[in-house]
């Protein structure tokens, strides 16, 4: 697999953790987005579910 075809960061270049270790911009926590280099496909996409539930959270 190239590297252009694995799963792309959801970085938006707005860096900054909340009370909660987890950034504002994207919905990771601190240690999701240190690990995401190494993190295979799958392994990803999973950290993407969480964000999505946790972007999920907000628009309550």
């Amino acid at each position: 697999m190239s590297r252009k075809d694995r799963v792309s960061s959801p970085c938006i270049s707005i860096c900054a953790l909340d009370e909660n270790e987890v950034c504002i911009g994207c919905q990771r926590t601190g240690d999701e987005i240190m690990q995401w280099p190494r993190l295979s496909d799958d392994e990803r996409q999973a950290v993407l579910e969480k964000v999505a539930q946790r972007e999920e959270k907000l628009m309550l």
